[in-house]
């Protein structure tokens, strides 16, 4: 697995853990935007959807 692969797996995680874009991105000192295309890039690579803007935690957890 790329090294890119891997920071965005972390971004992921911490999305989750956070319940929230913006939570996550000042956590890692990013922007909320940046995060955002990050998380989409993830998802198109993996042809899987982790995560919603409004329901990030209730679908990184399964109880969305």
């Amino acid at each position: 697995m790329q090294r890119g692969n891997l920071d965005d797996l972390s971004a992921f995680l911490i999305v989750a853990r956070e319940g929230s874009f913006t939570k996550a991105a000042a956590k890692l000192g990013v922007s909320q935007s940046a995060l955002s295309y990050t998380i989409r890039e993830l998802e198109a690579r993996l042809k899987l959807r982790l995560l919603d803007a409004h329901h990030a935690q209730r679908l990184a957890d399964g109880s969305g």
